[in-house]
Order: C-alpha cells, then sequence, then structure tokens
C-alpha cells in the first residue's frame, strides 16, 4: 500500500463524524400558540472502517466479462479471509453487465461487454492496522479502490439518533420559553412534535479520484 496513503489513514483516524436532527415543538399559551424549532449536533467517533472495492472485466460476450469477473472477486475474497475475517464482513453492493457500444454516423454496434462487481469489507475500528492488509489483498488480485470510510454502524446510529433527539427537544423548549418570556407570557402544555429526518455522514478518507491529502 502506498505510504501516502498510510500516512493519510492515520491523520484521519482520530477525525469524528456528525450527527444532525431538528425537532419542532408547539407550545400552548392560552388561546395562542409559540412555535419553536430545535437542532442538535452529535460528534461521534466511528465505530467500523469500510473498504469498498470494484472489479472491472471485459468480454465478447456478457459470459465471458462474467466468468472473468468472478475469478478475480473469488481470489479477492479468498485473499481478504484468509487475513481472518469472515464472510459476513464482506458484502456485494452492486453487480451489473452491460454491452459496450462503437458509435458510427447513424448506428452503433456492440463491440464487446463490461461486467462490474463492487464489494466492500467491513471492520471495526479497532483493527485499524488491518487497512493496508486489506487494500494490497484486494487490489493484488486485480480489485481496485472506490473509496474508503469511517463510518457507524447501525447500532451506534440509533444510540445517537436518540441522544440527538433529546437535545433538540430540550434547545426547542428553550427557545419556547424564552420567546413566551418575552411576551410576557407562560408556556402551557405541549400541543405537537415534529421531528425531521436523521442526517447522517460518513467520513470519506479516500476516493480513486481523490487523494485524500
Amino acid at each position: 500500500m502506498d505510504n501516502s496513503i498510510k500516512i493519510t489513514l492515520i491523520i484521519i483516524g482520530a477525525v469524528i463524524l456528525l450527527a444532525l436532527i431538528g425537532v419542532g415543538i408547539f407550545y400552548n399559551m392560552s388561546a395562542s400558540t409559540v412555535s419553536a424549532f430545535g437542532k442538535s449536533e452529535i460528534k461521534a467517533t466511528p465505530d467500523k472502517v469500510v473498504v469498498y472495492f470494484n472489479v472491472q472485466t471485459k468480454g465478447e460476450n456478457a459470459s465471458e466479462a462474467k466468468d472473468k469477473n468472478a475469478e478475480i472477486v473469488d481470489n479477492v475474497l479468498t485473499s481478504i479471509i484468509k487475513l481472518g475475517f469472515e464472510r459476513k464482513d464482506i458484502a456485494t453492493e452492486n453487480f451489473n453487465v452491460y454491452p459496450d457500444y462503437s458509435y458510427y454516423s447513424s448506428s452503433s454496434s456492440v463491440k464487446g461487454y463490461t461486467a462490474t462487481h463492487s464489494i466492500k469489507v467491513e471492520m471495526s475500528a479497532d483493527k485499524f492496522d488491518e487497512i493496508g492488509n486489506v487494500i494490497d489483498a484486494g487490489v493484488d488480485n486485480g480489485a481496485l479502490i472506490s473509496y474508503i470510510n469511517f463510518e457507524l454502524s447501525l447500532e451506534k446510529q440509533n444510540e445517537y439518533k436518540a441522544e440527538a433527539l433529546k437535545q433538540a427537544g430540550e434547545d426547542a423548549r428553550n427557545k419556547a420559553e424564552a420567546t413566551a418570556a418575552g411576551l410576557g407570557k407562560k408556556v402551557g402544555n405541549l400541543v405537537s412534535v415534529l421531528t425531521s429526518d436523521f442526517n447522517y455522514y460518513p467520513w470519506q478518507i479516500y476516493r480513486n479520484d481523490i487523494m485524500a491529502l
């Protein structure tokens, strides 16, 4: 693995992820209401690293392109499993076989076929030192790196989502109480609650078209 990539991974390894969520809360003030929008931002250390590979092969027909692709993918999987990973740690993201066309002034013809297979390898953040070996196992067997992310597991996403909702609710309440106080009123019963979508952004540390330096 290229030294520049190794250095970059070590630097970015300490960077955190962000999660955002908003809550709108309405309070009753006698015959009127006041609305407040709360927002919270959760900073979380990623608990897993995901390496995304892409395998692309060409053939005179669809079967040939597919078979060449399958051979490379099998070799990549075998090499990664030999590193100590389990099959469940490796998943297919996308698989496709499509024709390649040659275009002329008024017509086109099929000149061959391309097969693509995207796979990802997940590992816990405490296996950070294994990233280089995983990359080598994929690249040495014919796969290309699409990108590498620091991510949150679904369990952690749900945990931080609950905390973000709580904090956003508290923020909305404080804003509503302050608004009411400025009008010489006090907030009464809660009328309704609206929540926005939970936004989660993985930290992308490498893409095949951009070196993360």
